[in-house]
């Protein structure tokens, strides 16, 4: 096989820090944010506390602390990382969920459509009673392995920007990839977003010079099909085939499965 590699990789990046302090008046900074939180009622109601009623009646008591500090703030969002307790006693929200699924055709990545299109939440709708969230996305022509979770801060430390998840991508294009343009890939092909870095960019083994395998840690949007219509390609069909160092091995199109304690340890340690 015909392999250059580069790599681009850089660790560290900054920790991500939750929001600690909001009282009563003051304005919850989380209530305009992603979905990585939970409302405080609901994360007492999940707990096994109480109804979200009851919740909403125990918070205006001030029974309800979030980080040491009493919240009576209706429509508080618990950030992933903070110590919630009722009545001083800390108490434990969800339990944190990892479900790999190899994404088939025609579904798109996001947790709700307007369009009342088929989204990748229908596919594993069963997996848990707790609410997971995908990690990045792939577009809805794009098949393969997307990570979803309830783990917000395992969810940012893969999507970082500097220190994202390895994807590994197999390519199939509508004509065959010159070596002049397999150079251009590897030295970075500027786009109006900036310039595409390339970790590793190989023709695949036993097939013709349309298909590769390439691989990146950015996660920009439709990234790959950009890069190669930059240069005068069209993606006929695009796989990713690991993601974070997890792969496809014994999970058909379309399934899901739960990671293992290890695969969670090992994803963790990535970006640290």
């Amino acid at each position: 096989m015909d392999k250059k590699k580069r790599s681009s990789g850089r660790p560290g990046g900054r920790s991500y820090k939750p929001q600690n302090r909001v009282g009563k008046g003051k304005k919850n900074p989380a209530v305009q944010s992603n979905p990585d939180d939970i409302r405080l009622n609901r994360y007492l109601a999940l707990a096994g506390i109480c109804s979200r009623r009851e919740a909403d009646e125990f918070i205006a008591a001030g029974l309800v602390q979030v980080n040491g500090k009493v919240v009576t703030t209706m429509g508080y969002r618990v950030q992933p990382g903070d110590e919630v307790k009722y009545a001083g006693e800390a108490i434990k929200g969800e339990k944190k969920q990892y479900v790999l699924l190899n994404k088939p055709k025609g579904f798109i990545s996001t947790t709700d459509d307007p369009k009342a299109r088929k989204t990748v939440m229908d596919l594993v709708a069963k997996a848990c009673k707790e609410r997971i969230y995908p990690v990045g996305r792939l577009d809805r022509a794009t098949t393969g392995l997307l990570l979803f979770t309830n783990d917000g801060e395992l969810a940012k430390r893969l999507t970082h920007p500097s220190h994202g998840a390895s994807k590994l991508y197999d390519v199939v294009l509508d004509k065959n990839l010159t070596k002049s343009d397999f150079t251009k890939i590897l030295n970075g092909v500027t786009l109006e977003d900036g310039v595409v870095d390339v970790d590793e960019l190989a023709w695949v083994e036993g097939k013709s010079r349309n298909h590769v395998g390439i691989r990146i840690h950015i996660g920009r949007n439709r990234i790959i099909r950009r890069l190669f219509a930059a240069l005068g390609y069209d993606v006929i069909k695009l796989d990713r085939v690991v993601f974070a160092g997890l792969t496809k091995k014994n999970l058909p199109r379309g399934h899901y499965r739960f990671l293992t304690k290890q695969e969670v340890d090992y994803l963790r340690m990535q970006g640290r």
